[in-house]
């Protein structure tokens, strides 16, 4: 089944509407809580890697 190029965008569109768009603060609130959990996990590899180098440089 072919469908011209336009049709696909003209569906497209049609499915964007259907979809249940979380709000501003719901939103504000998941990009805060994923940049505070990316922060912990950049915090906890940087002491693992520090950790790492002191006991490299000790046995070295």
């Amino acid at each position: 089944m072919t469908y011209s190029f336009p049709r696909y965008f003209t569906r497209a569109a049609e499915e964007l509407k259907k979809v249940s768009w979380p709000s501003r603060h719901e939103t504000l609130q998941k990009t805060i809580l994923v940049v505070i959990i990316s922060l912990a996990i950049a915090a906890y590899l940087g002491l693992l890697d520090y950790i790492f180098t002191i006991a490299l440089e000790r046995v070295v």
